[in-house]
């Protein structure tokens, strides 16, 4: 009995640690992109995958850091251990206690640490600060490896070798070295794989225009998952699990068959390896080299995810020369700490209305050269006084996209009237409500539904809407950010809290979405293009906003995002008149007259909506 108990535990757990792997696998081959939905075996995401260069240049980067870490750390961290060991016990014990540190402390406090430590010395944020701080995360780890080598090696030995005429150089690689070779490789080994598998440290000191494989990923799934991740995820899963199959191998068979085939044994020892490091190094410095990230003549863009046409930046470095660098961010919360540390400068960035208005209040703009941008006259002048709420001057940003923010549901889930923001709260919905993780996008559901003002700085009133949050929270399913795309279309939600501009993407993809716009009112927002202060290339960032202006350009984007374009000459453009007077794309004035644009208010207030967000989402 206890016999089979043990086997069912085993497989329980088995089934735990594999099913997602196994699903993932499935999906990877799944033509549809949908999780929801079979639509037959295809490789087509394996062909997308090796075609898409930015991941692919993520994989180099990826490897080629690695290597170049674990190869400096091992020598590094190998000279420091040598001179740790033939330093006095106490002394020893004290530095030892000091490369010990880096490996007690969290990755986070050294990833800031270092970002802090770059910004301080004026360098620019890139490959080279990622390639220094892994060495400097690495060389603890190959100490660690080495050192009990050290103390384990008789000194008698390098001492009798130098007695015998050898120099101490020789002496070392010669008596010493082959010795302690095993630590090294150990530390050599532990250095890669951290290197490899690092994003904490990564992330705090990567530039624009670079990403490892960790960095890459994370920005995608933050977007929502592409079936191109479950084709990547697969393949690294295969390729760790065969060399854990060859690592694994009885070594007196493996030692018998590379005997039988020495031809085999030339090629795994040396010929192999070989062309991993020279496969690794080549492909690292080509893409590398393709990043742009050293041009001169390059314009450095920070924008919202899946926020602009691929072929727009592209098509732009071909008729100019100028090289697009491209980074993307999540949220308004996450962008304006980057701007405001100058840690890379930036040359356009796309921000929210408030969030323009905080950056004007915090001198953190240049103004715009409008006689650089002609093609800003195609910009209805009705977008401009709205942003004059935000920008009083129109000095500083160009508008670029805007919409409302409401509720997206699918018909053949929900039997209710949508028309308010109560129906959020029905248990009848429960696990079957997407909120966006947003602090003023979710603070402006409940406010409204309270009757309050969107721009409220009442704590009283924010308490309340406080408690609104809270008591929803048990009915939702998730809170989200470009996600809730992907699960409204697979069908995963019946109700979600999204832009105006997301509704015709996801209708094509599923026509049983809708969406309404409460009666109680929202947020029109409008988000537009600003040059930081700090910009180095202001000329080609003027030069790129006029090109955005063009209206086959503009035209271009809409198609693409799909989100509501201010400009009238790209709109008269739109063949299908049902898309260009669509009233949910392009509302009325009358439709929005409970509806608020976002304002900046204060430092104060700004931390009391932080404060009651974490609160929210912490209960």
């Amino acid at each position: 009995m206890k016999k089979y108990i043990n086997r069912i535990y085993m497989a329980l757990i088995l089934i735990f640690m594999y099913a997602p792997i196994l699903t993932m696998i499935v999906l990877s081959f799944n033509a549809s992109k949908t999780r929801s939905r079979w639509g037959g075996f295809s490789l087509k995401w394996y062909t997308a995958l090796f075609s898409n260069t930015d991941i692919m240049q993520a994989l180099y980067n990826t490897l080629i850091i690695a290597l170049l870490a674990a190869i400096i750390s091992t020598i590094l961290g190998t000279m420091a251990a040598i001179g740790i060991g033939s330093m006095k016990k106490k002394i020893q014990s004290v530095f030892s206690a000091i490369t010990n540190i880096p490996m007690l402390n969290g990755e986070i406090v050294m990833g800031i640490s270092l970002m802090l430590l770059f910004i301080l010395v004026r360098m620019n944020l890139g490959f080279s600060t990622i390639l220094m701080s892994h060495i400097t995360f690495d060389i603890p780890y190959v100490i660690l490896s080495v050192m009990p080598k050290i103390k384990q090696y008789p000194k008698s030995t390098y001492e009798a070798a130098l007695d015998l005429g050898a120099s101490p150089l020789q002496s070392f690689f010669k008596v010493v070295f082959p010795d302690i070779m095993p630590g090294v490789l150990s530390g050599f080994l532990l250095a890669f794989t951290m290197s490899l598998d690092d994003f904490v440290i990564t992330y705090f000191t990567k530039g624009p225009g670079i990403d490892t494989l960790s960095t890459k990923i994370y920005s995608e799934v933050r977007k929502g998952i592409k079936p191109e991740m479950y084709a990547l995820s697969t393949l690294l899963f295969v390729t760790v699990f065969f060399l854990l199959i060859l690592i694994n191998q009885n070594p007196a068979e493996k030692e018998k068959r590379v005997k039988q085939y020495s031809v085999i044994r030339v090629i795994c020892k040396r010929v192999l390896p070989a062309a991993i490091i020279v496969l690794i190094a080549g492909g690292g410095i080509y893409y590398h080299g393709t990043g742009g990230i050293s041009t001169k003549d390059q314009i450095v863009v920070y924008n919202w995810g899946e926020y602009i046409d691929p072929d727009v930046p592209k098509n732009f470095e071909k008729e100019t020369g100028i090289h697009v660098v491209y980074e993307e961010f999540e949220t308004n919360e996450i962008m304006y700490p980057k701007i405001q540390s100058g840690a890379v400068a930036y040359d356009l960035v796309c921000p929210s209305d408030y969030m323009i208005d905080k950056m004007i209040q915090n001198d953190l703009l240049d103004k715009i050269d409008w006689s650089k941008i002609p093609n800003a006259s195609n910009i209805g002048r009705t977008y401009f006084e709205k942003s004059r709420e935000f920008d009083p001057y129109n000095e500083y940003s160009l508008p670029y996209c805007w919409g409302t923010l409401g509720i997206i549901y699918n018909k053949s889930m929900v039997k209710s009237p949508v028309n308010s923001w109560n129906i959020l709260w029905d248990p009848e919905y429960k696990n079957n409500i997407l909120m966006q993780d947003s602090v003023r996008d979710a603070f402006t559901v409940a406010l409204k539904l309270a009757g309050h003002s969107v721009n409220s700085s009442d704590p009283k009133q924010l308490e309340r809407a406080e408690k609104l949050l809270e008591s929803e929270k048990p009915l939702v399913q998730s809170y989200s950010v470009d996600q809730i795309r992907d699960k409204m279309i697979g069908g995963e939600a019946a109700l979600g809290v999204t832009f105006s501009g997301e509704f015709l993407y996801m209708q094509r993809e599923n026509p049983d979405l809708d969406f309404v716009l409460p009666k109680e009112g929202s947020n029109v927002w409008i988000d537009s293009w600003v040059i930081p202060k700090n910009a180095k290339h202001k000329k080609n960032a003027q030069e790129f906003l006029n090109y955005l202006c063009r209206p086959d350009v503009a035209l271009k984007n809409f198609e693409y995002i799909t989100y509501a374009t201010p400009n009238t000459a790209a709109r008269e453009l739109i063949e299908d008149s049902d898309i260009r007077d669509n009233p949910i794309l392009f509302p009325k004035d009358s439709d929005l007259k409970n509806s608020e644009t976002y304002r900046y208010l204060g430092r104060k207030t700004e931390e009391l909506y932080a404060k009651l967000w974490r609160e929210v989402k912490s209960s």
